[in-house]
């Protein structure tokens, strides 16, 4: 199959696809969410919420890092919990598999109720008795 590929001569073009243009314009809406977000927690903790950003973000550097690291060393078709089973144990593989899964089932629930706050028209808070914030 790599042969194939070395047979044909593939040139270089001028221009974005749709799908690239697609992730593009994602990314920049996510990067404004998190600029907004970001704005919201230093007015609210201070500039030492910077600190932690940073440390945050060297975390999952670092993370990132090592995932990368296994993934090259040990290419395989499982997620990231088959590096656990082949490192420590199966027993170690099994427990991440279900604590990713666990970690779904309940953080879709809360993003949901997140969402459903964030946009509840302030007639119906106020009907309630709650303050909208």
């Amino acid at each position: 199959m790599a042969s194939l590929h070395n047979n044909k001569q593939r040139s270089l073009q001028h221009g974005l696809t749709s799908r690239q243009v697609s992730m593009i314009s994602i990314a920049g809406i996510i990067g404004a969410g998190l600029f907004i977000g970001s704005s919201n927690a230093i007015a609210t903790a201070g500039p030492a919420i910077l600190i932690s950003y940073a440390m945050t973000g060297l975390l999952v550097l670092l993370v990132m890092r090592m995932l990368g690291e296994m993934a090259i060393a040990n290419p395989n078709s499982g997620s990231f919990s088959t590096y656990a089973s082949e490192a420590i144990g199966p027993w170690a593989g099994f427990t991440i598999g279900w604590l990713y899964w666990w970690f779904w089932v309940l953080i879709i629930p809360v993003e949901a109720i997140a969402a459903l706050i964030s946009c509840m028209p302030t007639s119906l808070a106020c009907r309630r008795g709650c303050s909208p914030s």
